[in-house]
């Protein structure tokens, strides 16, 4: 086989021709890309042109609102949290149950109150104690009793109650089995 010999003006037209050819391509390349370029700017142009037009301000307000409302949350957390700070001591805690059973005549037969436990109290890590407690009086008091119970242990709350209603004829009194729980905060 013989090679092809090419003069130098085939060779100059042969040059020249893949020169267009790169050349062609180049510009082919360069339009697809203005030609995105201009959509793409109208695209931009039509976004600021709707944003332009949006009204913010109720957003605003709505923002306002719920920085304020944030900020009273943050407040109401921080109140919480310092009523919370307080040892659950089961001394501490079965002489405020005492204290408010003698103020509503009420006789407590029996109490009994766990060790300290770790538990959670609306999303807030707390320290508790659970009280259980059997205790007799007339019906009027008992239920005062348990009211009192609620109003006067900031960090605690009852739980659940068994009441069983005595004879009046046969002179017994109402009884009931109470199990009330009490927290306190004791982290930041």
């Amino acid at each position: 086989m013989k090679g092809f010999k090419f003069s130098k003006t085939g060779l100059l037209i042969l040059a020249a021709g893949a020169f267009i050819v790169v050349l062609a391509s180049l510009g082919f390349m360069r339009f697809s890309q203005t030609s995105e370029q201009d959509s793409l700017n109208d695209d931009l142009a039509l976004s600021e042109t709707r944003l332009s037009f949006m009204d913010i301000q109720p957003l605003q307000v709505q923002l306002a609102e719920l920085e304020e409302l944030l900020s009273e949350s943050e407040s109401l957390l921080a109140e919480v949290k310092q009523r919370l700070t307080q040892s659950v001591i089961s001394v501490n805690v079965t002489d405020k149950f005492y204290e408010i059973a003698a103020y509503h005549s009420i006789i407590v037969d029996s109490i009994s109150t766990t060790k300290n436990q770790s538990g959670d109290y609306e999303g807030v890590a707390c320290t508790l104690i659970t009280i259980n407690a059997g205790v007799t009086g007339d019906l009027s008091h008992v239920i005062d009793f348990i009211t009192g119970l609620n109003n006067n242990f900031t960090t605690g709350y009852v739980e659940s109650v068994q009441i069983v209603v005595g004879d009046e004829e046969a002179a017994v009194s109402t009884s009931a089995n109470i199990m009330m729980v009490v927290y306190a905060y004791e982290g930041i």
